[in-house]
């Protein structure tokens, strides 16, 4: 998981803005979810997928971070997308395409 984040450069002091790490290697399960709706003109249905995030309650994962998930031999980047749904043993977090820092 990555943030996009004031760095200041320690031998210069000039801040910057970086793509920070901040945790790796993290157990996780992403679960996917279509959802069908009709348009009132009766056209063609309109299919949206919903993913979503399981992970550790522990973990703080601000708003906009970039989440890179690699499941399958698949690596995807997703964006945090709402306010994470916290449980006893795990969260849930909505994500989204990640398409460039807000």
């Amino acid at each position: 998981m990555k943030v996009w984040r004031e760095v200041e450069d320690p031998i210069t002091h000039a801040t910057t803005h970086k793509e920070v790490t901040l945790f790796t290697n993290q157990k996780c399960k992403l679960s996917f979810e279509k959802q069908t709706s009709t348009t009132p003109t009766g056209g063609p249905a309109l299919i949206a997928q919903t993913t979503k995030l399981f992970i550790a309650p522990e973990l703080d994962i601000p708003a906009g971070s970039k989440i890179i998930v690699t499941q399958h031999n698949k690596t995807t980047e997703y964006a945090r997308s709402g306010e994470p749904a916290i449980y006893t043993d795990h969260q849930e977090i909505q994500l989204e395409l990640f398409e460039r820092y807000s």
